[in-house]
């Protein structure tokens, strides 16, 4: 320690000899100058002291001037640069601000949590406490928040399923609804069980009466669902064998019977019995599996499309008002046994004029009031033709095995939109259940299982209904004629017997027949009895508007 005393006190020391000998130096050079001055000018030592120290003192000032005005330029050089800096260090500031008064706002854990990882908001956001509230509904807990600005329920909806897994539960746990007074807002429903464990009551009469459109079906809150209207719509209704499609379909039809209005009902039953309680109350019904029915049902169809066509034209031609048809609806079970191919020459061009027509049918007669419903159980790639399928507006699939499946029935870019419901997650030992595809958006559901003497009260209603506007209408050569095979119990009449009853006493056969069916309307039939009328038929034409 004293060492480094000794060394420090010698070092001072040098120091002390290093400024003295510095000093005597700098007066010896200024001596030195002042003489060289002194002998050159030849002034006297004052005079010499005192002009070389105003020389000094102007140099100096001049130094110092320049120095002022190269300072003021730099500075005006820069303000612009230090504005802008400050106004960003000002925003910064303010931005720190903010998140700092977010960071003091409490914070709803779960859902930030859930959203944050879930890719709906930014992970510099949350959802605040005080804009979340969670209620326990009967179903589950309904989560209704708002998301961070800048944010919006889209955000949310994009990311249901990734959102779903958050939750630890399923896509088919949620449902989502959105706000109609503010696009942040999100309603959000967390089922405490998995969707339909326990049944829905069937609606009533005056739940399906009221419901804006026609339901399908219960969702999973309980309420009902399905279409706004089948006018200018049609559906495909895709699904494996014994998940429920028929059952399904019957509900379809009798919410159709008691909220659609007056509309005629085309069936064809591919089942042979699936479609039976509705035989009596529809407008025409067959029951087969032979493309050669289906093919003249829907020749039928589009004659109907092209003579309310013509009608359509002949109004716009003569700036008449457009005219109003009746609504039809044809519903095919087992569609996709129509379109089969034996793989023969001839099969194959009867399959593609089958499909051709069908497409025509499904695409161009919605304008004329006419709409498609196809069923079928082999929702593969080659069941309903590509060309038929695609012209459908509505999509309805009930439990598949991959997703491949479901694209054929719903769309092959249908996992690629809106918070998609994968068919394949749906429980096979629940029966009813589909996923509904309309207007971009998708919805659970579960079909009506309606019991058979209500499905039976719907149907003589309408039968009721039917033979009232009948016996209503004016009376006609064809009323007169129904009348007529109803008082003598009959269900059919040989022309020989009709003719003269109606007024035609035509000796020629051929001449009387001709006659008869241009006065109603209809052609005769031939049967084992001979020809004539069948009461079936001329109800039938009764019945039809066009």
């Amino acid at each position: 320690m004293g060492r480094k005393k000794q060394q420090a006190s010698a070092m001072a020391a040098d120091d002390g000899y290093g400024q003295a000998a510095g000093a005597i130096g700098t007066l010896a050079i200024a001596f030195g100058i002042l003489a060289a001055i002194k002998d050159k000018l030849g002034l006297s030592w004052p005079a010499t002291v005192l002009l070389t120290a105003g020389a000094l003192v102007a140099l100096g000032y001049t130094a110092w001037r320049t120095k002022a005005l190269f300072k003021a330029m730099w500075a005006k050089e820069k303000e612009p640069a230090a504005a802008l800096k400050q106004e960003s260090s000002s925003s910064t500031a303010s931005a720190g601000e903010a998140e700092a008064a977010v960071e003091n706002v409490p914070v709803h854990p779960e859902l930030t949590a859930a959203l944050t990882t879930a890719g709906a908001i930014g992970r510099d956001q949350v959802i605040r406490q005080d804009e979340a509230t969670v209620t326990d509904v009967q179903t589950g807990s309904l989560y209704d928040f708002l998301v961070p600005k800048g944010r919006t329920y889209e955000d949310v909806e994009k990311k249901l399923g990734t959102v779903a897994g958050m939750f630890g539960v399923t896509r088919l746990h949620l449902k989502m609804e959105r706000s109609r007074d503010n696009e942040r807002r999100v309603k959000l429903l967390k089922l405490h069980e998995p969707p339909f464990t326990h049944p829905f009551p069937a609606p009533t009469r005056q739940e399906i009466a009221t419901f804006a459109g026609v339901p399908l079906g219960h969702d999973v809150t309980g309420q009902l669902a399905g279409v706004p209207t089948f006018d200018k719509a049609s559906m495909l209704v895709a699904g494996m064998t014994q998940m429920g499609k028929t059952t399904l379909i019957n509900g379809l039809i009798t919410c159709l019977l008691i909220a659609y209005g007056d509309f005629e009902l085309y069936l064809l039953d591919g089942k042979f019995c699936g479609l039976t309680r509705f035989e009596k109350a529809a407008f025409r019904y067959e029951s087969s599996d032979d493309p050669a029915v289906y093919e003249d049902m829907v020749d039928e169809l589009n004659g109907r499309s092209d003579r309310r066509y013509a009608e359509i034209k002949e109004a716009v031609q003569d700036r008449k008002p457009l005219p109003k048809f009746k609504p039809v609806i044809f519903i095919v079970d087992e569609a996709a046994d129509f379109f089969a191919s034996d793989e023969s020459k001839e099969g194959k061009e009867d399959a593609r004029r089958i499909a051709e027509k069908t497409r025509s049918l499904v695409a161009k007669s919605l304008e004329s009031g006419i709409s498609t419903i196809l069923m079928t159980q082999r929702p593969s790639t080659n069941a309903i033709p590509v060309m038929v399928r695609d012209q459908f507006l509505y999509r309805l699939c009930l439990y598949v095995a991959s997703s491949g499946t479901a694209k054929v029935a719903l769309g092959d870019t249908y996992f690629e939109t809106v918070a998609p419901i994968n068919p394949a997650l749906l429980d096979p030992d629940i029966k009813g259940q589909a996923v509904l595809f309309t207007q971009g958006r998708s919805t659970l559901l579960r079909g009506f299982n309606f019991e058979d003497q209500f499905i039976w009260d719907v149907v003589d209603e309408v039968i009721d209904r039917q033979k009232q506007a009948i016996e209503a209408n004016p009376e006609s050569p064809l009323t007169k004629a129904i009348a007529l095979l109803r008082s003598n119990e009959a269900d059919f009449m040989p022309t020989a017997e009709l003719a003269p009853a109606l007024g035609i006493h035509e000796d020629d056969a051929t001449e009387r027949g001709k006659q008869l069916s241009n006065l109603l309307g209809v052609s005769a039939s031939r049967t084992g009895k001979g020809r004539g009328y069948l009461l079936a038929d001329l109800i039938k034409a009764a019945k039809s508007g066009s």
